[in-house]
């Protein structure tokens, strides 16, 4: 399949996965269209990289539904100036995405071989401001803390204190929480004060669990 192909099946994508579904941030919809999630998945998975939905990847991983990735990354509101924490990396799709929308990028990865494969293909695709991180999600990344948004891409059974404790007043925090394999619930956490905070219920998901210290147990 030629990259023209895959071109005009992305734009097909972003039009019907995404837009029509609500989603309006015209920086989100141009990265979406612009990051060639072929790249992305797993090599056999290639020829259907604009499914609307989650696909394989390495490790017995997938990646995430091209609107879930869309509608986490329009509910961070970013504007292009924002050091930004994303937890779970898998192919390092949506870390892409990211760098489009973001001034810095850090994102950790708990399993090790899928950072190592996510820094390849995001050096390959140029993504200079984006760094990732083998190590326990659940805890952030407190190295470059505190952050303006944060994004967890697992399910947790709460928001975990430590990625609370990273995000700056102001900042926002997206993540499913719920039961490890039942009902989850998308929020949008904002850190209001030193010690109050403001949620919001997106929509109802369905997420891999968080594993780590302040997740599910692995």
């Amino acid at each position: 399949m030629s990259r023209i192909d895959f071109a005009a099946r992305r734009q097909a994508m972003v039009a019907q996965q995404i837009e029509a579904r609500g989603i309006t941030d015209p920086r989100v919809l141009a990265a979406m269209r612009e990051v060639p999630r072929e790249d992305f998945v797993s090599p056999g998975w290639r020829e259907e990289a604009y499914h609307d939905g989650p696909l394989p990847i390495e490790a017995e991983q997938t990646i995430s539904q091209p609107y879930i990735v869309a509608l986490m990354c329009e509910a961070l509101m970013l504007q292009g100036d924002e050091r930004v924490l994303e937890i779970g990396t898998g192919s390092g799709y949506a870390a892409a995405v990211l760098a489009r929308l973001a001034a810095e990028v850090h994102s950790v990865e708990c399993i090790a071989e899928l950072a190592e494969l996510a820094t390849k293909r995001l050096a390959s695709h140029h993504c200079s401001n984006v760094a990732v991180h083998a190590g326990d999600g659940s805890l952030g990344w407190p190295n470059a803390a505190p952050y303006d948004a944060i994004v967890v891409t697992a399910a947790g059974p709460d928001l975990p204190a430590a990625l609370k404790a990273q995000l700056k007043i102001g900042g926002r925090l997206v993540m499913p929480v719920g039961e490890r394999h039942g009902a989850q619930e998308l929020l949008r956490l904002t850190r209001t004060g030193e010690h109050d905070e403001q949620r919001e219920v997106l929509l109802p998901v369905r997420f891999v669990p968080l594993t780590g210290a302040q997740g599910w147990p692995g």
